[in-house]
């Protein structure tokens, strides 16, 4: 066996070079796109059912080995109208990756950029909205597209600022985009006053108001991160993949989105960190350091911590 596998590698690299370079191109080709198709489905619905049709034709491939007639037949007739299946019930996600093919490996720090001036805006008016003891919904939608799981508000499609945030969420009358979520996509304020669908978990604290059983319930379903704000306490939670994380400053709030986030933003963040780690800054923090026995900050409370109805 292991001959048979060195004899054919050494007819390979025997041809000439042209030739080598070519089917090895060939071959890189064809893996770049199957990682980027699986980039496309990463933290969506739709790589569930990519998983059931890999397992759906390991068993069609299985009946034909062992001679399964009725299985086998059944499968066939099934696997082909696959491309039609899979156009349907991946049209969204299809969408979305041809829409956003290209940007990550030709505009990579441009993009990384951008998403942390994002995240930056966010904790600012997310901290602004505690501070007011105003409520709001900040959705960062991901790979999954959310169409489908949102009520639709307010197109904007405006650029990302704390002030913008803000004055979204500020309660009146004269304002009905308060009273539901921002959600960001692309880097972008795409609409206001979304309403989210509330998720149906017994295990959460009965004490969660809408505001956060919403934000939950948007991520049971999609890959997208919620920050939320409560009005009651003041308090800042992030949401994502069912979770809750909750009574964050705004380190904390940072920490936990950039550790959310793409590894550009975090190596960007580590950057960030190390130009303030220079002895200079160091000692000027510590010469600013409150003195020992000062009142420490609270850890971040679990899910099933009490919380406001808000």
């Amino acid at each position: 066996m292991i001959q048979s596998w060195y004899l054919a590698a050494l007819a390979f690299f025997e041809r000439g070079t042209f030739d080598v370079i070519h089917d090895v191109a060939d071959i890189l080709i064809v893996a770049v796109g199957i990682y980027y198709v699986l980039l496309m489905l990463r933290g969506t619905r739709a790589m569930q059912m990519t998983t059931s049709l890999v397992l759906l034709f390991a068993i069609y491939l299985a009946a034909k080995r062992f001679g399964l007639v009725t299985v086998h037949s059944l499968l066939e007739n099934i696997l082909t109208y696959l491309v039609f299946i899979v156009i349907i019930v991946f049209q969204h996600d299809i969408r979305r990756g041809l829409t956003r093919f290209g940007q990550r490996p030709f505009f990579g720090s441009a993009r990384a950029a951008m998403e942390s001036q994002v995240i930056d805006e966010v904790i600012k008016a997310a901290m602004l909205l505690a501070q007011k003891r105003i409520g709001g919904l900040v959705v960062f939608e991901r790979d999954a597209m959310l169409d489908q799981f949102i009520e639709t508000g307010t197109i904007l499609d405006a650029a990302v600022s704390k002030e913008l945030l803000y004055s979204v969420f500020i309660p009146s009358f004269e304002n009905p985009m308060h009273d539901g979520a921002l959600i960001i996509r692309d880097g972008r304020v795409w609409q206001a006053g979304a309403f989210l669908p509330l998720t149906n978990s017994p295990k959460l604290d009965r004490t969660l108001g809408t505001r956060h059983r919403a934000a939950i319930g948007l991520t049971e379903e999609t890959d997208a991160v919620v920050v939320v704000v409560s009005e009651e306490r003041g308090s800042v939670s992030v949401c994502f993949s069912g979770n809750i994380v909750r009574n964050l400053d705004g380190a904390m709030l940072r920490k936990v989105l950039v550790g959310l986030f793409d590894q550009r933003v975090r190596k960007k963040a580590k950057a960030d960190r190390r130009s303030q780690n220079t002895p200079v800054e160091r000692a000027s923090r510590a010469s600013s350091a409150p003195e020992a026995g000062g009142v420490a900050t609270p850890a971040p409370k679990s899910v099933t911590e009490p919380d406001e109805a808000g």
